[in-house]
């Protein structure tokens, strides 16, 4: 099945949106929640799956969504179609700040793993599956665990990563980098974990116990600031349930409490 032929502007900067052109009857699929506005034509059916199942029985579609549950995505995906007699557009916006990836999937021969959480819309034609790391190490302990969001087609895709998105050409090479900072990476690329050598660096170095290793030829995305980190560290400098501002200092802390009110 051949993927719709869409046109698409990238809104933003730091914080990125994808606004997509359709022709009468074109379609764009996403990830339930993605939407951000969309022109009056342009109307929405959420279906079991990403259509590219349209031959398939009602088990095997159900087989094909129901595989998404694993990545952590919902059983549904929706559709935006163009109903209108003229171009209509419709924007989808990532859930967190960072860049919107456009991947033209016929130049990287028609396949490109992702981690997941990271696709974000693409043109119907589209097949969003998953796939299995075959090797331990990954499953284990890399950022994207067993399993990896899988697009197959010719058409455009999007993607969204935290922070800027780099974008690195090997040639038979090897890329070492933090597990959680890939995005993700097209055929041609093995995906692997190795330790940190020395225990000094495993516990004091800070960049935790276990590396990617990116090998072979091929492309690969790497985020500079993965949801993860972002977290980790809104979390840790977050007010306490008891409401102490440990996060600010202790001496502007100590002072926001007094003007707040806090005796404790």
């Amino acid at each position: 099945m051949r993927s719709h032929e869409i046109d698409y502007e990238i809104i933003g900067n730091s914080m990125q949106m994808v606004e997509i052109e359709l022709d009468p009857h074109e379609t764009v699929i996403a990830e339930a929640g993605a939407m951000n506005y969309m022109q009056a034509d342009i109307q929405f059916e959420t279906k079991m799956g990403d259509g590219s199942e349209v031959e398939q029985g009602f088990m095997s579609k159900l087989f094909s969504a129901g595989k998404r549950v694993l990545t952590g995505e919902s059983l549904f995906m929706t559709h935006f179609t163009n109903h209108g007699r003229g171009k209509q557009r419709v924007a989808f916006a990532a859930p967190f700040p960072g860049s919107i990836m456009p991947l033209n999937l016929a130049e990287f021969n028609g396949s490109v793993y992702l981690q997941k959480d990271s696709f974000l819309c693409a043109a119907m034609g589209t097949k969003v599956d998953i796939a299995f790391q075959r090797r331990l190490g990954a499953g284990f302990f890399g950022g994207e665990g067993f399993i990896l969001e899988h697009l197959q087609g010719d058409g455009m895709a999007f993607a969204h990563a935290g922070g800027t998105v780099i974008e690195k050409k090997l040639h038979n090479e090897t890329l070492k980098l933090d597990t959680g900072c890939v995005v993700g990476f097209s055929d041609g690329i093995e995906f692997d974990i190795e330790r940190v050598r020395g225990l000094r660096s495993m516990f004091f170095g800070g960049e935790g116990l276990f590396l990617a290793t990116l090998s072979g030829s091929g492309t690969v995305w790497i985020q500079s600031l993965p949801f993860s980190r972002l977290a980790d560290r809104v979390i840790q400098h977050a007010p306490s349930a008891g409401g102490s501002r440990s996060g600010e200092g202790s001496v502007l802390g100590g002072l926001g409490d007094l003007l707040d009110g806090d005796n404790r």
